[in-house]
């Protein structure tokens, strides 16, 4: 039997949802895809197999925005989280 590697994963240490939030409230303002870009790019991050991923989502409480889908995803969150408040 062989052992085949496990996807990786890249997962921002800090959710991007939260951190970008944060970013949205400093400003005052809707980020731009540009700032949502940068602060993605920015975002201190790991690699780990797809079993942590799935250990961190369910301390987190919450999926995250995909880093790969970061702009449309963001969009959608920001209509969900306005809804909250």
């Amino acid at each position: 039997m062989t052992d085949q590697a496990e996807k990786l994963f890249i997962v921002p240490v800090t959710a991007l949802v939260a951190t970008l939030l944060a970013a949205e409230r400093e400003k005052g303002a809707p980020l731009t895809e540009g700032e949502v870009l940068q602060i993605r790019d920015q975002a201190p991050s790991i690699a780990m197999p797809a079993h942590a991923y799935r250990a961190v989502i369910k301390v987190w409480g919450y999926d995250d925005i995909d880093p790969e889908n970061v702009w449309g995803e963001w969009q959608l969150a920001r209509k969900s989280l306005e809804a909250e408040n």
